[in-house]
């Protein structure tokens, strides 16, 4: 992407002394509702009211959105509230009726940009437009397809682009509803570190008592804003109820998170530094998290070991991974003693695990 700095230009323009926000509920479902909800938003640090208007579910027979009626209802909210309007576009006919009625910045959902077909459809519509594009991450983790979706629509003349993190489906239960693998994220603004990128930890957690602690964490990664689903009474929620959170609520979670300033050349070097190691953090959970999945494939071969009674320990195997993994590591800047001390540690766990099992 050419003139990187430019994405930028539109986050600069709009002077927030904080992180932008992004609120409102995740369907429109009544005027009143909708109303309702931004006015409870207008007077605090949300920037934009979102609603979405169409709804791709997963499944049919599910609610799938007011339609077109909502738009409505959204120029109802900027003018009474003053706050502008925000909104999902999943092909050519949502573009040109959110354009019609003047709403202020556009994302593409997940599922959409999934697929470069639809995406290259709704650039085409976009072309040359001075609304705001977000694009969401797709559902799988793919960084090139993300990155090609913005290129996308870059190339048909977008100034005012952004991407939003969402998180990643997976088919192992964990305790996020879309795993955050904050790893593409953080490879994503370094890649390209002047296009903006907003956190949605409605749609990564997909339970509100855990948005705060992932809004926190973006905010240490240095991400420009959050998206955070928004409901008067979201255990009623005609859509993911669950991830909702109180008007009320919201403004909390916006008091309590810390953001930090840059004000002098040490608040600089403090900010670069928590972001690094922010990063760490980041991968040292990954570390574990993939240490306890190696040790659910050790006990297997343990249970597979006690039924055919064949003893722990295979010298030939060991020897042959530790061969390979020291190997590997050169290629990556790690030293063989470090690469020695570490599998070591590993192997011990593992026959410990296995010994375990094998005693039963």
């Amino acid at each position: 992407m050419e003139n990187k700095k430019e994405l930028r230009t539109w986050l600069d323009d709009l002077q927030l002394d904080h992180p932008l926000v992004i609120a409102g509920p995740c369907s429109a479902e009544t005027e009143e509702q909708v109303l309702k909800i931004a006015h409870e938003l207008k007077d605090t640090d949300v920037s934009y009211f979102r609603a979405g208007i169409w709804k791709p579910r997963t499944r049919p027979g599910m609610f799938e959105g007011v339609g077109a009626l909502g738009l409505k209802w959204l120029q109802r909210v900027k003018a009474e509230t003053g706050m502008k309007t925000a909104t999902e576009v999943a092909n050519a006919a949502h573009v040109k009726l959110a354009l019609e009625h003047d709403v202020d910045l556009l994302w593409i959902g997940a599922r959409s940009t999934v697929s470069p077909f639809i995406v290259q459809e709704i650039a085409d519509a976009l072309e040359g437009t001075d609304k705001i594009v977000l694009i969401k991450n797709p559902v799988n983790p793919d960084l090139a397809l993300w990155l090609g979706a913005v290129e996308r629509l870059a190339t048909a003349n977008i100034k005012k682009l952004g991407v939003i993190h969402r998180g990643f489906s997976t088919y192992e239960k964990t305790k996020y509803r879309n795993n955050p693998e904050w790893q593409l994220a953080i490879e994503l603004q370094s890649k390209f570190p002047d296009l903006p990128i907003i956190n949605d930890p409605s749609h990564i957690t997909g339970k509100r008592d855990m948005i705060f602690d992932v809004s926190q964490k973006a905010l240490d990664l240095n991400f420009d804003g959050l998206m955070i689903e928004t409901h008067f009474d979201p255990e009623n929620a005609w859509s993911d109820a669950a991830q909702q959170v109180t008007p009320s609520v919201l403004v909390q979670i916006m008091k309590d998170l810390k953001i930090r300033k840059e004000t002098d050349q040490e608040a600089e070097y403090n900010n670069a530094l928590n972001n690094l190691r922010a990063n760490i953090d980041v991968i040292d959970h990954q570390i574990i998290e993939l240490l306890g999945k190696r040790m659910n494939v050790v006990d297997g071969i343990g249970t597979l070991k006690r039924q055919k009674n064949v003893s722990i320990l295979q010298s030939k195997r060991w020897n042959e991974i530790l061969g390979a993994m020291v190997l590997e590591g050169q290629d990556h800047g790690l030293s063989e003693e470090f690469i020695l001390k570490m599998f070591k540690a590993i192997h011990q766990e593992s026959i410990n695990h296995q010994e375990k099992i094998i005693k039963k």
